[in-house]
């Protein structure tokens, strides 16, 4: 969903530390940096596959297909390290899905919001 690994050059706000992007006021983990790029396209394009089989079983009524398409998609979303454990080392916590206002990136959305609303 909202934290969809961003195609390169997309103009996603970042947090400064590049862990979230921000949609909405609410943060999601974003694709983590250090996968090689043939290896996060791959991942992207089974992301993209399996969304479509989720559409598709949905459609149909099948269940049996609806939980193995959802599984892919989690499959990806976990090499993706949108997912699963952080893809960062250093012991900072995991603030996906939080609203960006109520994390320690507060004073710096702030910030971003008013400068957004002056121009």
């Amino acid at each position: 969903m909202a934290d969809d690994a961003e195609p390169p050059g997309s103009n996603v706000q970042r947090t400064p530390d590049g862990r979230y992007i921000i949609v909405r006021g609410r943060l999601w983990r974003a694709t983590n940096p250090n996968l090689p790029e043939e290896e996060r396209q791959r991942w992207v394009n089974a992301l993209m596959d399996a969304r479509r089989a989720v559409k598709a079983a949905k459609a149909s009524g099948d269940d049996a297909e609806l939980k193995s398409a959802r599984a892919q998609v989690q499959e990806a979303k976990v090499a993706l390290g949108e997912r699963g454990p952080v893809w960062w080392d250093d012991g900072a916590p995991d603030y996906n899905r939080k609203m960006v206002e109520n994390t320690p990136y507060a004073s710096w959305w702030a910030t971003q919001k008013s400068s957004s609303n002056s121009g």
